[in-house]
């Protein structure tokens, strides 16, 4: 673990150096802010592995930072700082979307330990995403190249993963049979009867009730479309 990007938000002068020492000493890179207004701007235009947040600053307070964070869809892991004991405060903070809460004073290494677990973690999470898609109960896993529907393998064949997984790379969008034989099958002639089988195929396997399929759904004199949503 190393040259991980560390924002630190606090504005106390002594706190951020203290912890800028402690993440420069382990290899990280390290910017700061002093105020609220400083960090969102910071956050807009760049990114990082992990933020230090405190609660109780001047201008815009901890928790309204990490709302505006998380309703702009920054994912970013969030580490909360305060001054206050109470659960309260650390259920609400965890509630808005922190990842995990420290109380002052505390220990810089039990800080440093909480920084890389939380990276840690995140790098997890962030690379089972790359290596597989979900989509509602759906998850295809692209290493192994399996399909599972709520944690259960599904037994498709070759042709019949290679059609779902394009579905899943795909949601919400009417496929007509050309396309996806042309993106499946490679070819350009059409056999509507072979996409009809598969059709069946995949819903027999996918569906609660194949004979009324609401992942799969047929769109009148036009093709396919899939949603993950029951």
């Amino acid at each position: 673990m190393a040259n991980e990007k560390i924002l630190i938000v606090d504005d106390e002068l002594a706190i951020r150096l203290a912890l800028k020492t402690a993440f420069t000493r382990e290899g990280m890179q390290v910017q700061e802010a002093s105020c609220g207004k400083d960090a969102l701007t910071l956050l807009r235009t760049q990114t990082f592995d992990l933020i230090v947040l405190d609660i109780m600053m001047q201008d815009i307070d901890g928790y309204s930072i990490l709302q505006k964070l998380r309703a702009a869809n920054i994912l970013t892991p969030v580490l909360m700082l305060s001054g206050k004991q109470e659960e309260m405060d650390q259920v609400l903070g965890l509630g808005l979307g922190a990842d995990d809460y420290l109380t002052k004073p505390f220990h810089l290494s039990v800080l440093i330990q909480k920084v890389k677990a939380l990276i840690r973690r995140n790098n997890i999470y962030n690379q089972q995403k790359q290596n597989s898609i979900t989509v509602g109960p759906f998850r295809f896993d692209l290493m192994k190249l399996e399909c599972y529907k709520n944690d259960q393998l599904l037994n498709f064949t070759a042709r019949e993963l290679a059609l779902f997984r394009f579905f899943m790379e795909h949601p919400g969008q009417v496929f007509t049979k050309e396309q996806l034989y042309q993106q499946v099958w490679n070819e350009n002639v059409v056999d509507d009867n072979t996409i009809m089988v598969y059709m069946k195929r995949l819903r027999e396997k996918i569906e609660v009730n194949s004979k009324k399929p609401v992942y799969i759904k047929t769109i009148r004199g036009i093709g396919y479309i899939f949603h993950g949503k029951e």
